[in-house]
């Protein structure tokens, strides 16, 4: 039992840890997560959509800082407890997306590594294992340290981690695990490969036989049955390849322009998902910015998910010289973890992407 403490104490704290630290580095998109679930039609808990940002930042360093205890030895009964408590209700919140296939994907690890419903629930339940014999054999887990240093490493591990969300908040992730990174080619993004892996799909196919239903099996082609058909149901039993970027346009009156404006030289992407929650003062600074660009030869574009009666309004509040584009909330948000923000391209390559705070280090 006491190697089984230590193997669980290492691989339970280890992995918290890193957990906690991938959505800690993005506690912005983990709130999007929370807001998914909060939503109508998952947990149905609206109320709590405004404290997303909040509950976020604070599940996640809890989560590190439950890691580090572990693996220090302090606290163990405490540690335990707690750890027991999170895992259950996580394993009860995987179980639900999987098997009423409400959230296609946890945000257990962020974007760095994507899990189906399924694949997080079997995490969540191999988690479990391994805190309860913790639980069970908590008596065996012995501080590593003298509780002074403990207390110091506990506290060290707190500021730590609130300095580094003060820091991804009020700029972006230090390591952008999305597809639309520093460098990436949105283009390249969208693209297919001649060789990428086709979805296979089985079709039942309902016949009449005799006055009974037969149902007979194929991968797509159409039986030879002596009877009457009367219906077929279609299953993808295989994904194909998906690109990395999927459902990105950039919209004007139900015109897709994305392929026309990712060609040009130099291109500036004013992003504001929601004109009603953005930070609204800083579109003066992005006015100055935009006639700036504009001097340099730059197009310069606005791309929002809010209406044409917003942004018209935005315009005129702060003299904004460019026109908006319709793109869809969850891809800005995806795009980048500010509103608003800009993005500048180089024939749909991004190089430079700031958030609000930094535009003075936009370099035109």
């Amino acid at each position: 039992m006491k190697y089984l403490v230590w193997i669980s104490r290492i691989f339970v704290g280890i992995l918290f840890i890193i957990s906690g630290l991938i959505k800690l580095n993005d506690p912005v998109g983990f709130s999007f997560k929370l807001e998914e679930y909060f939503s109508q039609g998952v947990l149905d808990l609206p109320f709590l959509t405004p404290l997303a940002l909040g509950i976020s930042i604070f599940v996640v360093i809890v989560e590190v800082l439950l890691g580090i205890l572990l693996l220090i030895g302090f606290k163990p009964k405490f540690t335990v407890w707690s750890l027991l408590l999170m895992i259950i209700f996580f394993t009860f919140l995987t179980f639900y997306s999987a098997y009423f296939n409400k959230v296609t994907d946890c945000g257990c690890f962020g974007d760095a590594v994507k899990l189906t419903p399924w694949e997080s629930f079997t995490k969540d339940v191999i988690l479990l294992v391994f805190i309860l014999i913790l639980f069970f054999g908590r008596k065996y887990i012995q501080p590593l340290f003298t509780e002074k240093t403990n207390w110091i490493l506990g506290a060290v591990a707190l500021v730590g981690c609130s300095l580094f969300a003060n820091q991804v908040l009020n700029h972006l992730p230090s390591v952008d695990f999305r597809p639309y990174e520093i460098g990436a080619n949105i283009q390249e993004g969208m693209s297919v490969p001649e060789n990428a892996p086709k979805p296979i799909y089985e079709y039942a196919w309902r016949f009449k036989v005799n006055g009974t239903d037969k149902i007979v099996v194929t991968n797509g082609e159409y039986p030879s049955v002596d009877g009457e058909f009367l219906d077929v149901e279609t299953t993808e039993i295989q994904k194909g390849y998906e690109p990395p970027i999927h459902d990105f346009t950039i919209e004007q009156e139900g015109v897709d322009f994305a392929s026309e404006l990712l060609e040009e030289e130099n291109l500036v992407m004013v992003i504001a998902y929601d004109l009603a929650k953005s930070e609204r003062p800083y579109f003066a600074e992005i006015a100055d910015l935009a006639r700036k660009a504009n001097a340099k030869g730059y197009k310069v574009i606005g791309m929002s998910a809010s209406s044409d009666a917003q942004t018209r309004a935005l315009k005129k509040d702060f003299g904004l010289d460019f026109d908006f584009y319709f793109t869809d909330e969850t891809t800005l948000k995806t795009i980048v973890r500010s509103n608003p923000a800009v993005l500048v391209l180089k024939k749909g390559t991004i190089t430079q992407k700031v958030h609000y705070n930094d535009f003075d280090q936009l370099d035109f």
